[in-house]
């Protein structure tokens, strides 16, 4: 059977249940495999060899953005699409770093899904041009790659004594960190800095 094969990756079962559907009624397309979860993605796209994957980007386990890295490394063939309800400027550049070839709303219409799956497959690169704008006025994320996974254990409710453990870091070491990852936030706190660093999809 001819058309461009499609896995797609959704946690949400009524959604992805409606995303298949939608998929499915254009007669160029057609869903070879359907996934809840990150760590799935891999293995299905091996199996079913798709020509595009289209990934939500707040999957359980690893996350779509990972699982998209998963698919570039072994399977680059694959191209990726991502979905996303939260246009984070951050989370943009993360995708775009991590070599997605598309990037869209979840909010989009069936026919714009369509079009960017066909485009994605076709070799040409797909963002949401709100997303893009968005993204260029915000500029980059200002936080190193370690001060990002500090901050990111400190969200999931890790003490910097806990943090240092896990880590094998000096006490003082995680709490300047910290210090400096609240300081370029612009956050008053350390709750302050999580909820701008998500805002703007920098964790």
């Amino acid at each position: 059977m001819s058309g461009t094969t499609v896995l797609l990756a959704e946690d949400v079962h009524m959604i992805r249940g409606a995303l298949v559907a939608l998929l499915e009624l254009e007669p160029d397309l057609r869903v070879v495999a359907d996934v809840e979860r990150g760590e799935d993605v891999l293995p299905a796209a091996l199996l079913h060899r798709p020509d595009v994957a289209v990934l939500d980007i707040d999957l359980p386990g690893i996350d779509g953005l990972a699982a998209a890295v998963q698919l570039h490394d072994a399977l680059p063939a694959c191209r990726t699409l991502m979905l996303t309800s939260l246009g984070k400027p951050g989370t943009l550049r993360r995708a775009l770093a991590a070599g997605v070839h598309g990037y869209i709303l979840k909010d989009a219409s069936p026919d714009e899904l369509a079009r960017a799956v066909r485009a994605v497959a076709s070799g040409r690169r797909v963002i949401d041009p709100q997303l893009a704008a968005t993204a260029w006025e915000a500029g980059p994320n200002p936080l190193t790659a370690r001060e990002r996974e500090l901050l990111g254990m400190a969200a999931q409710g890790a003490r910097a004594q806990e943090i240092a453990e896990r880590l094998r870091l000096g006490l003082g070491t995680v709490r300047n960190h910290l210090a400096n990852a609240t300081a370029k936030t612009g956050g008053r706190n350390r709750i302050d800095a999580i909820r701008i660093a998500r805002d703007n999809g920098w964790l």
